[in-house]
């Protein structure tokens, strides 16, 4: 059984392994790929995905928090992750930091390298 996670952090982990690759990406490609991730994640384990919730609209599907952290991107690569707002208990001080990248089983990494590698080949194919 799959485990669900914040889209946050799995968009976190597409820009990271992407930008490994050099491979380009964008707002619109975050959505496609997380769109991927929850069909993915419905056929192998019957589940969402992801903890938001996620709107499949006529003209694309979304995940909102996600959209509005990366919506300022617009269609330029992004090179690193959204940041968010962190506050350790008993502190005072706020800290802006990256997303987490989550830890995925092997069999969810399985996954998710091969929803990027379709990506990846897709991205090639359009190049050439």
């Amino acid at each position: 059984m799959g485990r669900t996670y914040s889209a946050q952090n799995i968009a976190s982990y597409i820009v990271y392994e992407l930008n490994e690759t050099y491979t380009f990406v964008n707002a619109q490609a975050i959505q496609l790929l997380l769109a991927n991730v929850e069909k993915m994640w419905m056929k192998v384990f019957g589940h969402s995905a992801f903890l938001e919730t996620t709107c499949d609209l006529s003209n694309g599907y979304i995940i909102k928090e996600v959209y509005d952290a990366y919506t300022d991107c617009g269609s330029h690569h992004i090179d690193i992750p959204a940041k968010e707002w962190f506050l350790r208990y008993g502190e005072f001080q706020l800290i802006q930091r990256t997303y987490a990248v989550p830890a995925f089983t092997a069999l969810e990494e399985k996954i998710m390298q091969s929803i990027l590698q379709n990506y990846r080949s897709r991205q090639l194919t359009q190049v050439s």
